[in-house]
């Protein structure tokens, strides 16, 4: 593969009570584990990032398949939600909830997108088979 960008970050401090922060200083947050995992809360944590990461990146591909398929996007949405929980190994795994809402496409079409941008965006290649990835395209309201 042609690497045609690279994102660099740090994280210092304790792990999930610390701080991250990109190399060209364009980003940076403290991060504070979540009250439902038994931390203060209060600030960012890895599983946001991960979450705002894939509905960013996925919205991108659903936009490039969209413009392929002469589609109409307007008022498009991708919602990401990302849990976490024991993996029953000893470790920790993520589940990803992406819910996508495509209001100027009929139903057919939309789930016809959202499966293709599924195998065009890179967070989607870089989970599967790793990670219970569910996609879900909104009732029109």
């Amino acid at each position: 593969m042609q690497v045609l960008y690279t994102a660099s970050a740090r994280a210092s401090g304790d792990g999930r009570d610390g701080r991250v922060s990109t190399s060209d200083g364009t980003f940076a947050l403290d991060l504070a584990v979540p009250k439902e995992m038994g931390g203060a809360g209060g600030a960012a944590n890895p599983e946001q990032l991960f979450a705002a990461g894939y509905a960013a990146c996925f919205h991108s591909a659903l936009r490039l398949v969209a413009r392929r398929a002469k589609a109409d996007v307007t008022g498009s949405i991708v919602d990401a939600e990302v849990g976490i929980g024991p993996n029953g190994g000893g470790g920790f795994g993520l589940t990803v909830a992406l819910v996508i809402d495509l209001p100027a496409v009929q139903r057919t079409a939309a789930e016809q997108l959202v499966e293709q941008a599924h195998q065009v965006c890179p967070y989607s290649n870089a989970t599967r088979g790793n990670i219970d990835v569910t996609l879900t395209v909104r009732e029109a309201l």
